[in-house]
Parts: C-alpha cells; sequence; structure tokens
C-alpha cells in the first residue's frame, strides 16, 4: 500500500493510476500544500517506488502559481507513443477561487513539460489593470490553447455566480470512436447553488482545441460531481464520479453519449471514505483506484492509497468492484487445518461447534444470546474465503484480530436479511472509567442485494491496515484501520444454525510500506 508520509504534516490526495509496459504509474497530489503532482511506480499494484515527481506549481505570475490539483494521464491520440496530462491549476492573482485546465506531455511518463500558455480571458483583463508585472510580463504564445477556463454559456464562468468561486477542474480525457472529448467537475449557471454540480464537457476539434458543448450530466443533486471518468463496456458507457456530501463514489450508465444517463437503485462502487476514484485498464481489464480518508472531515491528513478492485460488469449491466486478484501473489502460508481448532469466546454461554473434517465442514449453533467461536490460528495478515448458510431468524457474523482475554477487536457484523455488513472497532480502555471504559466505534457499512434461497461466499482480507470484505464476489466493506493488528478470527451467531464450508485461511505476507519500498 501507498501513502505520503508518516509524520502526518503531508499526504497523498487525488490519483490517477496508468499501466504500461507491465508497469502501473501512480500520479497524486500531495496535500495540504498541492505545490506538485507527486510519482510511484509498481511492478504488482501493491508495493510502490517513488520517482521522481511529474510537475510543480509555476512560477510567480504563471496560471497555476498557487495549486495544482487533480490531473489525469492518457495516450496522445495525434502522436502515438506519447502522453499528456491534462490538470487542474489555481492563480495567486485570483486567489485561487478560478479552476483552470492546463496540459503536460510526455514521451515515457517520467519527463513531463507543459504546454505553452495563452492567457485568454483572465489574463487579457490583466494586462489592462493593476496585474503584478510578473503577470504581465509572462510568456504569452498566440498558439496556444491553454489554460482552458470554465465556458459560458452552459457553465459557471463568473465570480458573481452561484457560489463566488469557479468550479472546473479535475479533467478527463476520454477517445473512443476516432473523437475526443474532455469532461471536468463544473457547475451549471442556474438552479438552486447547491445542486448545480454537473460534468462539463469539451469535444476536441483539432489537436488540443475544445470546443464546449451543454454539460454531459447534470443530476440537479449534488454541489459538485468530482474526479468524473468514463468508460465503455460492452457497447454500455460508465460515469463514475465522486460526491462530496456522502463521500461515496458513485456510477451511472448510458447507450451513448447523447443518451440520458440512468441510474440503478443502487450506485455506489465503493463504501464511504473511499474518493477521487480513478478507472485504469490493465491486462485484466478495468480496475478502480481511489485514496481512503480515515476521516472524511478532515481529508488533509493520513490519507492512503488501498489496493485497487477489480470492475465488473454483470449480465443487467450493473457494475460491481471484486477483490484484487494480486492478493494472491501475497500468501505465504495456508493456515486451513487450525480452523477447525474451535474454542468460545464466552465460555459460560449456551452454543455448539460441530466439525466434519471430512467435509471440511463446521456447524455453529447457539439458540440463545450472543457466542464467538474462535478458531485457532492467531494471525496478522490473512485472507479468509469460506461459504456460510445461515438457519434461523437470528444473526450471524465475523470477529477478527481478537484478543481472547480483553475480547477486544473487529466484530463485522452480517444482516443476510437485509444485505448489511457492519464493521465496528470494539474495545475496552483501561484508562477510562465508568461507560467511557467501554470504545465502540462503527468504522464502515456496506450494503448488497441478500439471497436467502441458497448459501453466501465471503471474503475477508486484512492486509496490514487495509480491511476488506466481499459477499458473492462484491466488495461491501473497503478501509483502513490502525486499532487492532493482530489476533484470533472467530464467527459469532445469535438465535441461529450457521453452517461453514469451502473453508480456505490464508496468512499473507506484511505489505510493503512507501518508507520501506524507498529504502531498497
Amino acid at each position: 500500500m501507498y501513502h505520503e508520509s508518516d509524520s502526518g504534516r503531508k499526504t497523498m490526495g487525488d490519483v490517477d493510476v496508468v499501466y504500461h509496459d507491465g508497469m502501473y504509474h501512480l500520479f497524486h497530489l500531495v496535500l495540504p500544500n498541492h505545490d506538485f503532482i507527486a510519482h510511484a511506480v509498481s511492478d504488482d499494484g501493491l508495493a510502490w517506488h517513488r520517482v521522481e515527481n511529474a510537475l510543480f506549481i509555476g512560477h510567480p505570475g504563471a496560471w497555476d502559481d498557487s495549486m495544482l490539483w487533480t490531473m489525469h494521464v492518457s495516450p496522445n491520440p495525434y502522436k502515438p507513443g506519447s502522453w499528456r496530462m491534462f490538470y487542474t491549476g489555481l492563480s495567486q492573482h485570483d486567489n485561487g477561487l478560478v479552476q483552470r485546465l492546463g496540459m503536460a506531455t510526455s514521451d515515457d511518463l517520467y519527463q513531463w513539460v507543459k504546454s505553452p500558455v495563452r492567457w485568454v480571458n483572465q489574463c487579457k483583463r490583466c494586462r489592462i489593470t493593476d496585474a503584478p508585472p510578473s503577470l504581465i510580463n509572462a510568456p504569452y504564445d498566440e498558439e496556444s490553447h491553454f489554460p482552458l477556463e470554465s465556458p459560458a454559456p452552459y457553465y459557471e464562468s463568473k465570480l458573481s455566480e452561484g457560489r463566488r468561486w469557479i468550479s472546473f477542474r479535475d479533467p478527463f480525457y476520454y477517445y473512443d470512436e476516432g473523437r475526443g472529448w474532455l469532461m471536468a467537475a463544473a457547475r451549471v449557471p442556474d438552479g438552486p447553488v447547491c445542486r448545480r454540480g454537473c460534468v462539463s464537457l469539451m469535444e476536441e476539434t483539432a489537436e488540443n482545441q475544445f470546443e464546449a458543448h451543454p454539460s454531459l450530466f447534470h443530476p440537479g443533486l449534488y454541489d459538485d460531481i468530482e474526479v468524473p471518468n468514463l468508460m465503455k463496456l460492452r457497447g454500455e458507457r460508465y460515469l463514475i464520479g465522486s460526491i462530496r456530501e456522502d463521500a461515496k463514489i458513485r456510477y451511472w450508465h448510458a447507450a451513448d453519449l447523447e443518451k440520458p444517463w440512468a441510474n440503478f437503485f443502487d450506485n455506489v462502487l465503493l463504501p464511504k471514505g473511499n474518493y477521487a476514484g480513478r478507472i485504469c485498464f490493465d491486462d485484466h481489464g478495468p480496475m478502480i483506484w481511489n485514496f481512503y480518508s480515515h476521516d472524511i472531515t478532515r481529508r488533509t491528513v493520513k490519507n492512503l492509497l488501498p489496493p485497487p478492485k477489480r470492475i465488473r460488469q454483470l449480465s443487467d449491466g450493473q457494475l460491481q468492484v471484486a477483490s484484487f486478484e494480486g492478493f494472491d501473489q501475497e500468501i505465504k502460508a495456508d493456515a486451513t487445518p487450525q480452523m477447525f481448532q474451535i474454542s468460545k469466546m464466552l465460555t459460560d454461554k449456551d452454543g455448539s461447534a460441530e466439525v466434519n473434517h471430512d467435509a471440511g465442514s463446521i456447524r455453529l449453533r447457539n439458540d440463545y444470546g450472543f457466542q464467538a467461536f474462535l478458531f485457532g490460528a492467531t494471525v496478522n495478515c490473512f485472507r479468509l474465503r469460506a461459504r456460510l448458510d445461515m438457519q434461523g431468524n437470528g444473526k450471524c457474523g465475523l470477529v477478527f484480530r481478537i484478543d481472547p482475554d480483553s475480547q477486544d477487536g473487529y466484530f463485522l457484523s452480517l444482516d443476510m436479511y437485509r444485505g448489511v455488513a457492519q464493521l465496528r472497532s470494539w474495545r475496552t480502555d483501561n484508562g477510562a472509567t465508568g461507560e467511557h471504559m467501554m470504545s465502540f466505534d462503527t468504522l464502515q457499512a456496506g450494503y448488497w442485494r441478500s439471497r436467502l434461497d441458497r448459501p453466501c461466499e465471503i471474503r475477508l482480507v486484512a492486509y496490514g491496515s487495509y480491511i476488506e470484505f466481499s459477499i458473492d464476489h462484491r466488495i461491501v466493506i473497503s478501509l483502513a484501520d490502525q486499532t487492532f493488528s493482530e489476533g484470533k478470527i472467530g464467527v459469532y451467531v445469535e438465535s441461529a444454525c450457521l453452517d461453514i464450508d469451502q473453508i480456505h485461511l490464508e496468512r499473507m505476507h506484511r505489505p510493503v510500506s512507501t518508507d520501506e519500498t524507498l529504502a531498497q
């Protein structure tokens, strides 16, 4: 996994990942300063090595001399073998209130050169006002078309409109059937102020020249649709965006760019805390990368890049994210036999465990109250795969990284009827007194379409601080938490009977941190 710094002074922000010649290239922002775009590489998508930074903010007076925001790297359709990076820039002259789009080019993904700049609107005005000399005397290229500004009349383009700052950021370039399109997070110029968020659309009519179109998508719900992506799978197009209001990654679908964007009953691609998702295609197909924020109210500290998720298209057109196959290379030992060494978590409570070694299955039963059954293995990094079949009207769930003495650890409740998973950190705070001795934190909730007529397949991955839970191959929990690092694994039942088979418990290598990679 990847993070910017352990010191807490810096953290990673929005990401973009490109796969080329067997190598993943990660480009990301560095918060809170936003003064450069970092670059790291990986051959497996899990362990990363920092290389030279890709871009820096401009010199004083440049259009991007304040901050650099989200970028997108894609092949240059006009020059095979080369790359273009569209990125967001902010200027000190307008106090960062106006977002613009610039471009840089590269022949190898490592060395980047910013495109020449022509100040089309803002700076022409500046040349006859009280602009600083550095801005008035800045290089002016009549042949350049950058930076791009939010184009009227389709989008907010004046500070007097809406929120008094201009959204025109997070570019994404999409090329299909001989036509190129540049999208961005923007806002329509009218309607309720907090509902104007849209995905803007510009067509590339000639190399590096763009003509504005009406918005690609304006749902009338959100303040912004951040970090838009567009991809096509089996003839269907999918628009993916991050929504600030609930800190989730969502998607919509349409048969063509000119068609209305439709929604499924559940369009959440990744749950709360996962943000700024970016699509990448490798040899196995589409995948999604994002950063995870421990505290969505403070996204400028302790963010990390979790392992990617594989995107799958279902027969009805819905998308789901599945566990990354790269985890297969991180398995170091089989701990399955220890799954059949069972002890009760609460020894004075009812409950029975029946082990069928020949069939490799376990039946857990508890008619009253709560009872967890702990398996023999004590592990830190692991992957658990199994099939669950619950009978009765009660509850079940998983526990892991449990201390058998204090019974502190992670509790993952599974509502098999409504299709709800909730991960909680439950521990004793011995430094507190009274009711404050109990620390009970709900870390994340996820949902799936419940099917009670057949067993369900589960997969639980605990890889360093990263925790991922899938049911029927769909990831419903994906987060990072450092409260517990190792302990026992178990299953609990309440007023139910649970059959478990096809059990596999695999020990995994500890993830290599960014700092360790740099030291190698």
